[in-house]
């Protein structure tokens, strides 16, 4: 089978599981999404109170667009156009799953996923941007929205492939995750964003 056409509905079917909606209506018996920002990602999970949870959402919404992003280049090895266009598929179907309406997370973890299969030295570097912007502003929104845009510049040193669709997929992935920050972005110019750590931030 045509690995285009086998890998890209895979990545997005696994970037549509909604680990955070999942986990919590099991364990908890709630809709996360009534909880916080009502977002379904790991950083509302944990501060509905469910920490435990959203470490667990965390590392399942990065591996579910790792593994999207492995199966594709087991597929097809050294095809970085195919393994770039899965990775949008799998957060694409994170951001928007079918079985919650098209209405997902934000992409952090997932974007996180897939940077770790392309390349774990250009994932590395931009989890450290993150982590530094985290310690600096305690602000996870803006940690993300920093870390995510820093990405296309270390995919583009690190991976071997520079066609135009491997550029088109780097510069999307951090455009979609700023843009499903839209309202984090509001708050944080009108001074209201919550930092982390405080019981009623809303991520």
């Amino acid at each position: 089978m045509n690995p285009w056409l086998l890998s890209i509905p895979l990545a997005y079917l696994l970037g549509s599981i909604p680990f955070g909606y999942l986990l919590v209506k099991t364990f908890r018996h709630e809709d996360i999404r009534a909880t916080g920002s009502g977002n379904i990602g790991a950083t509302n999970v944990a501060r509905s109170g469910a920490k435990g949870l959203g470490i667990a959402t965390l590392l399942l919404d990065i591996g579910k667009s790792f593994l999207a992003v492995k199966i594709a280049q087991h597929l097809a090895p050294g095809n970085y156009d195919l393994a770039v266009t899965t990775a949008v598929a799998a957060i694409l179907g994170h951001v928007f799953p079918i079985w919650l309406g098209f209405r997902g997370g934000k992409g952090v973890a997932s974007a996180l996923g897939v940077m770790l299969a392309l390349s774990l030295a250009a994932a590395a570097c931009t989890f450290g941007i993150f982590l530094v912007i985290v310690l600096l502003t305690r602000y996870v929104s803006l940690a993300s929205m920093i870390g995510s845009a820093t990405f296309p510049l270390f995919g583009l040193y690190f991976l071997p492939q520079r066609t135009p669709i491997v550029i088109a997929g780097l510069v999307f992935i951090p455009l979609l995750v700023i843009v499903k920050h839209h309202q984090n972005i509001g708050r944080l110019l009108a001074g209201t964003e919550s930092r982390f750590g405080k019981k009623k931030a809303v991520a």
